[in-house]
């Protein structure tokens, strides 16, 4: 009986050891034994085995005994295992708990181009700190022939060349790009473009680089992203990359300029002792007769390129230009932290004049606070005469006010259905409040002010400056230019008023009797050379407040006759198929069925954005422009047309140049014009 019991516990146990076995077997292929492990787990087997082989009496009992012995060395395997495995862990956390032999930075480091910038970037690393914050014990050190003089911006001329310090300066890890991202691209083309510039132009590469970038650091910066950019490519990702330039190559070319800057300090030393005595009795002299001039940003960068000349012209002016410019910087920064006061009347903008019967202002605490009104609906016959005369010839009319309360309603959708549903709602206008009203003046204000002081076409009188544009002919309200550069048709001429219009239609009739005039005379000087003529307006973009003109154009004769045609097929052509009014307004007919003159003036609205063309004086073809994102911009519409007619190329045809004073076409165009120009009767008189 007991050995019935001991042979079912074998069993069992060797059930259990079978399950191990398992474990161990996979547990020992993932920890992979070393050879001496595997011949020491062999001894111990084979002796184990030595052991426990004994002969038994009886046969029975024998073959018992030796499924028991069999299955006892399976015990004895696992057991051996399982304490190898426990020693081979203990050994591993011994080994674990030996301090690691840490290699040198050096070895560690990822493969250079040079052995010098390895040693760099270690000695970076030993620092744990950025590079770029590491203060140097040199000094910012000015050669004699350094054209960047602007690293001394921040000093009172150069009295405090000692104390500048290139660290101190500008931060390179300040810079707002890093290395390799989407705009390295064009950095590196930018960089390439001064090394080329330099060698076709025969000037060094630090001349190109001052023109091309603000100073030198930042070119500084791009050729170290340069250089880090090629060691990406080919060290790959294992190399360590930096995110932002450290600024080591411009403060390398600090420390090369360390030896010319005693003697240049010394000279401008004495160049500014010589000079201070002349300037303080000149301020003194200038104090009481001070007059405060508010500059724009205009002439700010003006004054700032004329330093910047100077400076590298090396020019004895460049102490007096720079406080000068400190000065007016100064001064610009001061007044615009100030409010500007604005004081609109009612010209400036009708809809603040008079009491605004047509809307009552809503009582509730966010209509007191924002000034929000809403429809009257109890509207007497005298309010609605005097909204209409407000609301007459208003940009955008009826229409932008039904886009308005559409843009208004979430819920809309293009259906009849929905229209006839909700007529009384869309009907409602959106009224604008006394505070929204205010400020689209001002706004309105300010574009005006912003394209006077920009015009070419302009007479400042407050500041005594004369048009860009040369003079040919001045009247009294209206006077003749020269057309920008390139020509398409040599000798052409422009009409400008003298007041600032958006189109021509806003002129009076005085600025139109004397705009005829010299349409006539120019006629007449085209005809006697053997050329016919055309005259257009383009007023497509009445928003952008340019000042109005009409272009005179001389073509041969033989095109004279078929020009309409040109320009009929263009119009038709340049706007959409289906549009709200006629393609097409033929002034001409219009004045020969009795208009005459003033076809044009009352054929078109001076609201309405626009292109028209005189093929005689009293008239031509016109044109409403719908959608001002379709029309070509500038002259464009103009210029191809002419430029098809006349066989020129596309180039010179697309290139659009700007007003010249002393332009060179003046004394031949005035040769010509002198026997024609009507505006010597007004001199006689």
């Amino acid at each position: 009986m007991d050995s019935l019991e001991e042979f079912e516990k074998q069993l069992a146990q060797e059930k259990i050891n079978e399950q191990n076995i398992l474990e161990s077997k996979v547990r020992s292929h993932r920890e992979k034994p070393s050879d001496r492990q595997r011949h020491e787990e062999d001894r111990h087997h084979h002796h184990h085995r030595h052991h426990h082989h004994r002969k038994p009496s009886d046969k029975h009992r024998k073959k018992r005994s030796k499924l028991s012995h069999e299955e006892e060395d399976h015990v004895k395997k696992k057991t051996s295992n399982s304490e190898e495995n426990h020693d081979e862990e203990k050994k591993k956390a011994i080994i674990q708990d030996k301090p690691r032999i840490k290699r040198d930075d050096w070895m560690e480091a990822p493969p250079t181009i040079d052995s010098g910038y390895a040693f760099k970037r270690t000695d970076d690393r030993k620092s744990g700190t950025d590079s770029s914050t590491s203060k140097l014990d040199y000094k910012l050190n000015i050669s004699k022939n350094e054209l960047n003089l602007s690293l001394l911006d921040n000093t009172n001329t150069y009295d405090a060349t000692e104390k500048v310090n290139i660290d101190d300066s500008e931060n390179p890890q300040c810079v707002s790009y890093k290395m390799g991202d989407a705009g390295s691209q064009w950095r590196m083309t930018k960089l390439r473009a001064v090394y080329t510039q330099a060698k076709q132009s025969g000037k060094t590469v630090d001349e190109i680089a001052i023109e091309r970038y603000d100073n030198l650091q930042e070119f500084d910066h791009a050729r170290e992203e340069q250089l880090e950019v090629e060691r990406r490519k080919i060290f790959g990702e294992g190399y360590i990359w930096k995110e932002k330039p450290t600024g080591e190559i411009f403060r390398q070319r600090g420390v090369d300029q360390n030896s010319e800057i005693t003697a240049r300090k010394e000279s401008i030393d004495s160049k500014n002792k010589e000079e201070s005595l002349s300037q303080t009795t000149v301020n003194k002299l200038n104090t009481n007769n001070h007059v405060e001039i508010t500059l724009d940003l205009t002439e700010l960068n003006r004054m700032k390129a004329q330093l910047i000349k100077a400076r590298l012209k090396k020019s004895d002016k460049v102490a007096k230009l720079e406080e000068d410019y400190n000065k007016a910087m100064k001064e610009y920064t001061e007044n615009s932290s100030k409010p500007t006061i604005i004081t609109l009347g009612h010209m400036e903008n009708r809809m603040l004049a008079g009491t605004r019967g047509e809307v009552i202002p809503i009582n509730n605490k966010k209509g007191r606070e924002r000034g929000l009104v809403k429809d009257n609906e109890d509207m007497s016959i005298e309010d609605m005469v005097r909204e209409e005369r407000r609301t007459k010839g208003q940009h955008g009319g009826d229409s932008l006010r039904a886009a308005e309360s559409i843009a208004k309603d979430s819920k809309f959708e293009t259906d009849l259905d929905y229209m006839d549903d909700n007529a009384c709602r869309l009907a409602k206008r959106v009224q604008k409040s006394n505070i929204s009203l205010k400020n689209i003046a001002i706004n309105d204000w300010q574009k005006w002010n912003h394209a006077l002081e920009h015009c070419q076409l302009c007479h400042h009188e407050e500041k005594n400056i004369p048009c860009v544009a040369p003079v040919i002919s001045l009247a009294t309200r209206v006077f003749l230019t020269l057309p920008t550069e390139p020509e398409l048709s040599e000798g052409g001429a422009v009409i400008v008023p003298l007041q600032h219009r958006t189109n021509l239609l806003e002129c009076d009739d005085d600025e139109w009797e004397e705009i005829r005039n010299f349409m006539k005379c120019l006629t007449r000087m085209y005809h006697e050379q053997g050329r016919d003529i055309i005259f257009y307006e383009n007023a497509a973009v009445p928003h952008k407040k340019r000042h109005a003109a009409m272009q005179a154009i001389p073509i041969p004769y033989s095109l004279g006759e078929i020009a309409p045609a040109f320009f009929k097929e263009a119009i038709c052509s340049s706007d959409e198929e289906w549009t709200q009014h006629r393609k097409i307004i033929d002034t001409a007919a219009r004045s020969r069925q009795g208009l005459g003159k003033n076809a044009f003036r009352q054929m078109i609205a001076k609201e309405m954005p626009y292109f028209h063309v005189w093929f005689d004086l009293n008239g031509g073809l016109g044109h409403i422009v719908e959608d001002s994102h379709r029309w070509p911009k500038g002259d464009l519409f103009s210029r191809q047309i002419i430029g098809g007619m006349l066989d020129i190329e596309p180039g010179l045809i697309r290139k659009q140049g700007r007003w010249i004073t002393n332009d060179k076409r003046i004394s031949s165009f005035k040769a010509r014009w002198r026997k024609f120009d009507w505006t010597n009767v007004l001199l006689d008189e």
